[in-house]
């Protein structure tokens, strides 16, 4: 009875041996993956670090396009006030020389049968002044 005692605490020691050993191994691969694991959170931190800087200049440079576009919007509106007031003047020009053009029409269709005979008095002179310069010429 004693020796199987024995036996029984021998396949306990070996039980244990395996576990130790097992567990040894399973410790060992876990420090494996975690030293890995360091290593690449290392290289992700180096990869952040540049992706923070990169980001800051890629925020001054938005910042700086923003300002630029601001200043440029307000120049434009400027432009478009002078535009907008140069077709004001031109809109009134237009409107200056339709009301001249109306009153000229006006007048010429009031003062046509005057207009007639000046233009006929102009032609007669015209004519006799004609006659008068040949009859000089032949005498």
């Amino acid at each position: 009875m004693i020796s199987i005692l024995y036996i029984a605490a021998l396949i306990f020691a070996i039980a244990v041996l395996v576990l130790c050993i097992s567990l040894a191994v399973t410790l060992s691969s876990v420090k494996r993956t975690l030293t890995s694991v360091a290593k690449t959170m290392e290289g992700i931190e180096g990869q952040m670090q540049g992706i923070t800087k990169e980001t800051e200049v890629l925020l001054h440079t938005t910042n700086a396009l923003a300002a630029d576009v601001q200043h440029k919007s307000e120049q434009l509106n400027s432009l478009v006030g002078a535009v907008k007031g140069f077709g004001d003047s031109v809109s009134g020009l237009n409107n200056t020389v339709q009301n001249v053009t109306s009153t000229i029409n006006t007048s010429v269709d009031q003062n046509r049968d005057q207009i007639a005979n000046v233009v006929q008095w102009g032609t007669t002179i015209l004519s006799l002044r004609n006659k008068m310069k040949k009859n000089k010429v032949v005498n």
